[in-house]
């Protein structure tokens, strides 16, 4: 298929100069790089200044609550803190839109909100749209203000969460109305 973004075809568009960034379910950190380094990456492949670099690297880190946390190694971070690390990594990017795969699947219910609250107030503060793959329908219900069901590869609903029904539900889980 095709990738359209703001009605240009992206599809053959390398990654670093699409205006879009992925968070991922499993955080795709580099273990061997500190947190510093993981957020700086992109940065660094896009050749940016270093003193650039520094500046987004501490906005980003300010952005997902972990200013200090610089020269931590990835191993000696929670799940929650790792993925905070993994969004900070795509904040640092401008992003006009954030894919976020699945990103408090493997988390607590606790951490999974927190996560939750980090996407809302990024979307709300930075006016950056996020597009998230999620199967926890309470969370999708309570933060979302879009749901789009698909099943079988269908869109079977498309609308605002605070419309989702329990027929609606059951039509995407179910394939059956009502």
């Amino acid at each position: 298929g095709q990738v359209f973004f703001e009605g240009r075809d992206i599809t053959d568009l390398p990654a670093n100069k699409r205006q879009l960034n992925t968070v991922f379910q499993k955080y795709a950190l580099f273990p061997h790089m500190n947190i510093f380094e993981n957020i700086a990456f992109g940065l660094r492949i896009r050749k940016k200044p270093e003193s650039y670099i520094r500046d987004k690297v501490r906005y980003a880190l300010k952005l997902v609550n972990l200013v200090g946390y610089e020269k931590r190694s990835i191993d000696s971070l929670s799940g929650g803190q790792q993925q905070r690390v993994a969004l900070a990594r795509t904040l640092a990017q401008d992003p006009r839109i954030i894919l976020a795969d699945e990103p408090v699947a493997a988390l607590d219910p606790v951490t999974a909100k927190q996560v939750m609250d980090d996407f809302k107030r990024i979307n709300q503060k930075m006016k950056i749209s996020i597009l998230l793959n999620i199967h926890h329908v309470d969370l999708a219900l309570r933060y979302c203000d879009r749901v789009i069901g698909i099943r079988a590869g269908e869109i079977v609903y498309d609308g605002p969460a605070s419309e989702v029904t329990e027929p609606v539900l059951h039509q995407i889980y179910e394939g059956e109305e009502g």
